[in-house]
Order: C-alpha cells, then sequence, then structure tokens
C-alpha cells in the first residue's frame, strides 16, 4: 500500500508543513517536554510523526535533528521492534488496568535508547479512570520517559491532561501539502500526472494524507491517466456543468442533467460536496476575500446562501433516502421555487 510503502522516515519528509516545523523546533531545543498532545483528524501524521520523533530522540547516529534510518535503534522502531517505544491502541486498551500496566513500564530505564517512549493512538478513548491514573504519571514523570498522546477528539480529553501536555496541531492536510505528498510518491512510482490530476485527488481526499495516497494508488491499478477519467472514477464528472447549469437558473436543464448523472452511475455525495466546496469558496469572494484562479459566479450572496443551506439538508438526507439523486432534486426544487416566489 502506497500510504505505508511511503510513509515519511525523517522530519524532512513529513507532509505537513506545519507540524514538520514545530518538531523541528522542539527537536532542536536541549530539553524535550515530558508529554505531548498530538491532535487532528485521521490520516493527518500523527502516528508517523510519533515514530519518527521517537527515532529522531534515540538514534545512535544523530548528528543533526533528524534520525539517520541506518543504527540499530532507528531500524528497531521502523520495525515495531525496539523495546523503549511502547505503542498502546486506547480504542481497545482503554480501562484503567491498561494504563496501569502501561505507567508500570515507566519506572524501568531505557535498555537501548536514551528514551522510552509512549505511544499512545485514540487516547480520547480511555476511561475516567484511566485518565485519574495517568494524570498522576504526567504530573510527575521519569525523566527518561515521554509521553506522545495522539487523538481525533481533543474534546474528550480532560482539561487536566491536555494542561500537562505540549499540543502539536496536525489540523486537517492542506492541499498544497496533499499535492506535494502526492508527487513525491509518484517520483517513485514513475507515473508523472499533471498538476491538475494531483489537484483534484487532494479535492477529494477528505483532507487526510492516507486517503489521498489510497485514492492515487487505486487509480494507477485502474491505468487511469486523464482528468476526466479520474472524474468518473470518482463520480463527479461534470460537477462544473451543474454550476454553471444552476448559475442559468434553467429549471428544465438542470433536472435532465442530474438524471444523466445518475444513469451514469456518478456519486451523489462526492457531488454535492463539492458543489458545496465552490459555493463556499464564492461565498467568501463575495465577502471580499481575494482568491486567485477562482471564476466569480453570477449567483448573488443571498442565493449562494440560500442554496448552501438547501444542499446541506440534502447532504444530510443522503443517507435514509431509497433514491440517491431525490435529496438534490428536492434540493433544487425549492431553490428554483423561492427564485420564482421573488421575482
Amino acid at each position: 500500500m502506497f500510504y505505508l510503502k511511503y510513509r515519511p522516515k525523517t522530519i524532512s519528509e513529513l507532509d505537513n508543513t506545519r507540524v514538520r516545523d514545530q518538531l523541528r523546533k522542539i527537536l532542536e531545543s536541549k530539553d524535550f517536554p515530558h508529554a505531548f498532545l498530538f491532535v487532528g483528524q485521521k490520516g493527518t501524521g500523527k502516528t508517523s510523526a510519533a515514530r519518527i520523533f521517537a527515532k529522531a530522540i534515540n538514534c545512535l547516529k544523530r548528528e543533526s535533528i533528524e534520525p539517520c534510518n541506518r543504527c540499530v535503534n532507528c531500524l528497531a522502531i521502523a520495525s515495531s521492534s525496539f523495546t523503549d517505544v511502547i505503542e498502546m491502541d486506547a480504542a481497545s486498551n482503554r480501562g484503567i488496568e491498561e494504563v496501569k500496566n502501561l505507567i508500570r513500564e515507566t519506572s524501568f530505564l531505557p535498555m537501548s535508547g536514551k528514551y522510552r517512549v509512549f505511544i499512545i493512538d485514540e487516547a480520547h478513548m480511555i476511561t475516567a479512570d484511566g485518565f485519574n491514573a495517568l494524570l498522576k504519571t504526567l504530573e510527575e514523570p521519569s525523566p527518561s520517559a515521554i509521553f506522545i498522546l495522539a487523538t481525533t477528539n481533543l474534546e474528550k480529553l480532560p482539561k487536566t491532561i491536555q494542561s500537562r501536555c505540549v499540543k502539536v496541531n496536525f489540523g486537517k492536510g492542506l492541499k498544497t501539502d496533499i499535492i506535494s505528498m502526492l508527487k513525491r510518491i509518484d517520483s517513485h512510482e514513475k507515473v508523472n500526472y499533471q498538476n491538475d490530476f494531483y489537484s483534484l485527488i487532494a479535492k477529494h481526499s477528505d483532507n487526510s494524507f492516507r486517503d489521498a495516497a489510497k485514492i492515487l494508488e487505486e487509480v494507477s491499478m485502474q491505468r487511469i491517466k486523464t482528468v476526466a477519467e479520474l472524474e468518473t472514477f470518482l463520480g463527479i464528472r461534470g460537477k462544473s456543468n451543474l454550476l454553471e447549469i444552476i448559475e442559468s437558473k434553467d429549471n428544465k436543464k438542470t433536472f435532465i442533467w442530474i438524471e444523466e448523472f445518475a444513469q451514469n452511475a456518478g456519486n451523489f455525495k462526492n457531488l454535492i460536496e463539492d458543489v458545496l466546496e465552490e459555493l463556499r469558496i464564492q461565498l467568501l469572494i463575495k465577502k471580499g476575500v481575494i482568491i486567485e484562479d477562482e471564476k466569480i459566479t453570477t449567483l448573488t450572496l443571498s442565493e449562494i446562501s440560500r442554496l448552501i443551506k438547501l444542499l446541506m439538508e440534502a447532504y444530510q438526507l443522503l443517507r435514509s433516502s431509497p433514491i440517491e439523486s431525490l435529496p438534490l432534486e428536492i434540493a433544487l426544487t425549492e431553490f428554483y421555487n423561492q427564485l420564482e416566489i421573488r421575482n
């Protein structure tokens, strides 16, 4: 799998530029914090960054902030066989006993490295009792122990835990960073797609580096070469045409287009997401936010706002609708009806 095969191995290879810069500054300092909180949505590189950080502080031949990836310690961490790096998935090990077992490990000195690193994935899943047990250790940690708590849901972590950790915000993957990652992968795979191809994958990756890499792998296996083929594969063929039709306010033409889209097995979830994103950009433009390379819509600000609300309702109805096209058809019917009333 591409996302595993091309997982970053050094700080400079981290695809998330904001995190890369923050971790670089931390590693350049003399003293490391004893507890980190890696926060961000799925697929943004939290676990990869945690492992790279563990390698960097335990590397036997480190001359700069980067791990060498050649010494015994680096190789052992990369293969998940390093005794001083302990990973725990809190989704399946969330109780107080599991946390107590982890805490006991902090009493042991490192066997091979300089630090014992405890990586807790899905940390928000830990029970209240488990957090209470962990709190004491985070308040008075062993000098050789470093905790890295990774979570997709910061709100579920107690404030007392958050206050004892240095937060590294992974956020959502930036489009530019995702495109850079895709190009990095393709430089090894020697596929050489056009920039529009990468941009389209990044746009439909849910801001996730992992999801973008998976889409790239799928299209590579399918030998998809053109943007038109990629649009068909993603189920978004003709998105710009739909927006142009909505702008022209041609009721009949709109519903003919939707019916053809349905007959061609188009993905309405992706379609609505794409139209909403475009309308969001147009909303910002109307509000005076300058966005380069974007065509300005003829829809008014109130029309954009109303259409966004209707499409968001349609998006929520997709799961329960017996006919996939129906929520979108209802939304656009109401949109055109409101136009007629106003006119």
